[in-house]
Protein backbone atom coordinates (compact mmCIF):
# COMPACT_ATOMS: atom_id res chain seq x y z
CA UNK A 1 0.00 0.00 0.00
CA UNK A 2 1.35 3.44 -1.09
CA UNK A 3 1.70 5.66 2.14
CA UNK A 4 1.27 8.71 -0.01
CA UNK A 5 -2.13 8.44 -1.54
CA UNK A 6 -5.38 8.33 0.92
CA UNK A 7 -8.68 9.34 0.37
CA UNK A 8 -9.29 7.75 -2.97
CA UNK A 9 -12.65 8.39 -4.82
CA UNK A 10 -13.88 7.09 -8.20
CA UNK A 11 -16.72 8.48 -10.51
CA UNK A 12 -17.49 6.69 -13.38
CA UNK A 13 -17.80 8.74 -16.68
CA UNK A 14 -18.46 6.38 -19.32
CA UNK A 15 -19.24 2.95 -18.96
CA UNK A 16 -19.66 2.31 -22.52
CA UNK A 17 -17.31 0.44 -24.76
CA UNK A 18 -15.23 0.49 -21.93
CA UNK A 19 -15.03 2.20 -18.17
CA UNK A 20 -13.60 5.66 -17.96
CA UNK A 21 -13.49 6.83 -14.87
CA UNK A 22 -12.44 10.34 -12.70
CA UNK A 23 -10.21 9.50 -9.99
CA UNK A 24 -10.24 12.21 -6.69
CA UNK A 25 -7.62 11.66 -4.33
CA UNK A 26 -4.84 12.93 -1.41
CA UNK A 27 -1.30 12.65 -2.54
CA UNK A 28 1.97 13.59 -0.75
CA UNK A 29 4.21 15.33 -2.35
CA UNK A 30 7.41 17.58 -0.82
CA UNK A 31 6.20 16.93 2.42
CA UNK A 32 2.80 18.62 1.52
CA UNK A 33 -0.88 16.66 0.82
CA UNK A 34 -2.85 17.78 -2.87
CA UNK A 35 -5.96 16.98 -4.35
CA UNK A 36 -5.16 15.53 -7.25
CA UNK A 37 -7.84 14.41 -9.53
CA UNK A 38 -7.28 12.11 -13.14
CA UNK A 39 -9.25 9.71 -15.41
CA UNK A 40 -7.95 6.37 -16.27
CA UNK A 41 -9.75 4.13 -18.51
CA UNK A 42 -10.34 0.31 -17.57
CA UNK A 43 -10.46 -1.66 -20.62
CA UNK A 44 -8.84 -4.77 -18.67
CA UNK A 45 -5.63 -6.58 -19.21
CA UNK A 46 -4.26 -8.37 -22.46
CA UNK A 47 -2.02 -10.49 -23.79
CA UNK A 48 -0.23 -10.41 -26.99
CA UNK A 49 2.03 -12.63 -29.07
CA UNK A 50 4.69 -12.81 -32.18
CA UNK A 51 4.33 -16.52 -34.05
CA UNK A 52 7.93 -17.14 -35.40
CA UNK A 53 8.59 -19.57 -37.80
CA UNK A 54 12.46 -20.47 -37.35
CA UNK A 55 13.08 -22.79 -40.19
CA UNK A 56 11.27 -20.14 -42.58
CA UNK A 57 12.85 -17.01 -40.69
CA UNK A 58 8.98 -15.45 -40.70
CA UNK A 59 6.55 -13.71 -38.25
CA UNK A 60 3.39 -13.68 -38.34
CA UNK A 61 1.27 -10.25 -37.67
CA UNK A 62 -2.36 -9.02 -38.42
CA UNK A 63 -3.37 -6.11 -40.10
CA UNK A 64 -6.88 -4.55 -38.94
CA UNK A 65 -8.61 -1.08 -39.03
CA UNK A 66 -8.07 0.58 -35.27
CA UNK A 67 -10.46 3.71 -35.14
CA UNK A 68 -8.13 5.51 -32.54
CA UNK A 69 -4.70 5.60 -34.66
CA UNK A 70 -7.52 6.75 -37.55
CA UNK A 71 -8.58 10.32 -35.68
CA UNK A 72 -5.20 10.75 -34.82
CA UNK A 73 -3.93 10.89 -38.38
CA UNK A 74 -3.36 7.52 -39.67
CA UNK A 75 -4.73 8.13 -42.90
CA UNK A 76 -6.52 4.77 -43.51
CA UNK A 77 -6.29 3.65 -40.02
CA UNK A 78 -5.07 0.14 -40.76
CA UNK A 79 -2.20 -1.38 -38.50
CA UNK A 80 -0.10 -4.08 -38.08
CA UNK A 81 0.44 -5.68 -34.92
CA UNK A 82 1.34 -8.94 -33.08
CA UNK A 83 -1.72 -10.57 -32.06
CA UNK A 84 -3.48 -9.73 -28.93
CA UNK A 85 -6.76 -9.63 -27.41
CA UNK A 86 -8.52 -8.80 -23.73
CA UNK A 87 -7.96 -11.37 -20.68
CA UNK A 88 -11.87 -11.55 -20.32
CA UNK A 89 -12.29 -14.16 -17.46
CA UNK A 90 -9.17 -16.40 -18.95
CA UNK A 91 -5.19 -16.33 -17.18
CA UNK A 92 -3.17 -14.94 -20.15
CA UNK A 93 -1.49 -18.16 -21.41
CA UNK A 94 -5.56 -19.47 -22.18
CA UNK A 95 -6.34 -15.93 -23.67
CA UNK A 96 -3.42 -15.89 -26.07
CA UNK A 97 -3.83 -19.19 -26.99
CA UNK A 98 -7.78 -18.34 -28.01
CA UNK A 99 -6.69 -15.20 -29.69
CA UNK A 100 -4.01 -16.86 -31.81
CA UNK A 101 -6.64 -19.25 -33.21
CA UNK A 102 -9.47 -16.91 -33.90
CA UNK A 103 -6.93 -14.02 -35.43
CA UNK A 104 -4.95 -15.84 -37.16
CA UNK A 105 -5.41 -19.56 -37.62
CA UNK A 106 -2.68 -21.08 -35.77
CA UNK A 107 -3.66 -23.34 -33.12
CA UNK A 108 -0.67 -23.44 -30.78
CA UNK A 109 -0.64 -25.43 -27.52
CA UNK A 110 2.98 -24.21 -26.46
CA UNK A 111 3.85 -20.28 -25.56
CA UNK A 112 6.65 -18.98 -23.97
CA UNK A 113 6.20 -15.76 -21.51
CA UNK A 114 8.80 -13.12 -22.00
CA UNK A 115 7.41 -10.44 -19.90
CA UNK A 116 4.79 -7.68 -18.77
CA UNK A 117 4.34 -4.62 -19.04
CA UNK A 118 2.12 -1.50 -18.78
CA UNK A 119 1.84 0.11 -22.48
CA UNK A 120 0.17 3.52 -21.38
CA UNK A 121 0.30 3.82 -17.51
CA UNK A 122 -0.95 7.41 -17.85
CA UNK A 123 -3.78 6.93 -18.26
CA UNK A 124 -4.97 3.17 -19.48
CA UNK A 125 -5.24 0.52 -16.20
CA UNK A 126 -4.13 -2.24 -19.00
CA UNK A 127 -1.28 -4.26 -18.17
CA UNK A 128 -0.12 -6.38 -20.89
CA UNK A 129 1.13 -10.06 -21.39
CA UNK A 130 3.42 -10.77 -23.67
CA UNK A 131 4.57 -14.03 -25.22
CA UNK A 132 6.42 -15.78 -28.76
CA UNK A 133 5.53 -19.24 -29.73
CA UNK A 134 6.89 -21.46 -32.52
CA UNK A 135 4.38 -22.17 -35.09
CA UNK A 136 4.34 -24.31 -38.18
CA UNK A 137 2.17 -25.09 -41.65
CA UNK A 138 0.67 -28.03 -39.70
CA UNK A 139 -0.45 -25.82 -37.00
CA UNK A 140 -2.82 -24.24 -38.99
CA UNK A 141 -6.39 -25.00 -38.63
CA UNK A 142 -8.30 -22.26 -39.80
CA UNK A 143 -7.93 -18.77 -42.14
CA UNK A 144 -8.35 -16.42 -39.44
CA UNK A 145 -9.59 -13.04 -39.22
CA UNK A 146 -11.21 -13.33 -35.69
CA UNK A 147 -14.54 -13.36 -34.92
CA UNK A 148 -17.61 -12.54 -36.40
CA UNK A 149 -19.75 -11.46 -33.41
CA UNK A 150 -16.81 -9.16 -32.67
CA UNK A 151 -16.56 -7.19 -35.55
CA UNK A 152 -13.64 -8.37 -36.49
CA UNK A 153 -11.98 -7.77 -39.85
CA UNK A 154 -8.36 -9.23 -39.44
CA UNK A 155 -5.67 -10.30 -42.35
CA UNK A 156 -3.44 -12.33 -41.29
CA UNK A 157 0.21 -11.44 -42.57
CA UNK A 158 3.55 -14.03 -42.88
CA UNK A 159 6.34 -11.85 -43.41
CA UNK A 160 10.38 -12.08 -43.43
CA UNK A 161 11.28 -11.66 -39.87
CA UNK A 162 13.79 -9.29 -41.75
CA UNK A 163 11.16 -7.34 -43.84
CA UNK A 164 9.05 -7.02 -40.70
CA UNK A 165 12.03 -5.52 -38.65
CA UNK A 166 12.55 -3.17 -41.30
CA UNK A 167 8.90 -2.16 -41.59
CA UNK A 168 9.69 -0.61 -38.40
CA UNK A 169 12.28 1.47 -39.75
CA UNK A 170 9.54 2.95 -42.66
CA UNK A 171 6.92 3.41 -40.58
CA UNK A 172 4.72 0.56 -41.81
CA UNK A 173 4.59 -0.94 -38.01
CA UNK A 174 3.88 1.49 -35.53
CA UNK A 175 2.43 -0.10 -33.05
CA UNK A 176 4.08 -0.57 -29.48
CA UNK A 177 3.88 -4.00 -28.57
CA UNK A 178 4.68 -5.49 -32.10
CA UNK A 179 7.86 -3.30 -31.99
CA UNK A 180 8.84 -4.62 -28.60
CA UNK A 181 7.85 -8.39 -29.72
CA UNK A 182 9.96 -8.08 -32.68
CA UNK A 183 12.58 -6.91 -30.42
CA UNK A 184 12.60 -8.98 -28.32
CA UNK A 185 13.37 -11.79 -31.31
CA UNK A 186 16.41 -9.50 -32.31
CA UNK A 187 17.85 -9.26 -29.13
CA UNK A 188 17.65 -12.71 -28.03
CA UNK A 189 19.04 -13.90 -31.68
CA UNK A 190 15.54 -15.93 -31.95
CA UNK A 191 15.90 -15.39 -35.57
Amino acid sequence: MNERVKNLSTEILSNNWYTLKKITYDFLSNGEWKTLNREAYDRGNGAAILLYNRELKTVILTRQFRLPTYVNGNADGMLIEACAGLLDKDNAEDCIKRETEEETGYKITHVQKIFEAYMSPGSVTEILYFFIAEYSKDMKVNEGGGLEHEQENIEVLELKFNDAMKMIETGEVRDGKTIMLLQHLKLHDIL
